[in-house]
């Protein structure tokens, strides 16, 4: 199914929501673990994402409470939306534990998620010529899967 039609048929289910407005997006660094962490999101074990505020593009808007997420597997379709509860800005080095035990991968403890995500950034960093620092400014994302 496309995204639209996916977007369209989740509004008919729940005609409360008064928006088009939404953000659509596969998460992960490659289409297998995007399809993991949509059928994490999917299945309500993953809960909380976050993404590191400097890499956003000048046009491109932070994540806020209130906004619909259409989550995109590996193959770009569509497998189920999100709506974001709380976004804050806390330095990478001060992101807790029950954060990283709410984006639900691996074994859910802050050591993992720590050593996944400076990989992550490292990399990302890496590509856009800049140098990942462990006070970087991340955006820490809590959404709840609405369908």
């Amino acid at each position: 199914m496309d995204i639209e039609t996916f977007w369209q048929d989740f509004k008919n289910r729940h005609p409360e929501i008064k928006t088009d407005h939404h953000d659509t997006y596969a998460m992960g660094s490659t289409d297998e673990n995007a399809t993991i962490l949509a059928h994490l999101i999917a299945r309500g074990i993953k809960t909380a994402t976050t993404s590191a505020v400097d890499l956003y593009g000048p046009d491109e808007p932070l994540p806020f409470v209130g906004e619909y997420n259409v989550i995109l597997d590996g193959h770009d379709q569509p497998i189920c939306v999100t709506q974001t509860k709380v976004v804050e800005t806390i330095p990478f080095n001060q992101v807790s534990a029950e954060h990283a035990y709410h984006e639900g991968e691996d074994d859910r403890t802050l050591a993992s998620w720590r050593r996944e995500h400076r990989a992550f950034f490292q990399a990302v960093y890496q590509q856009e010529g800049r140098t990942f620092t462990e006070e970087i400014p991340c955006c820490c994302e809590v959404f709840e899967r609405i369908d």
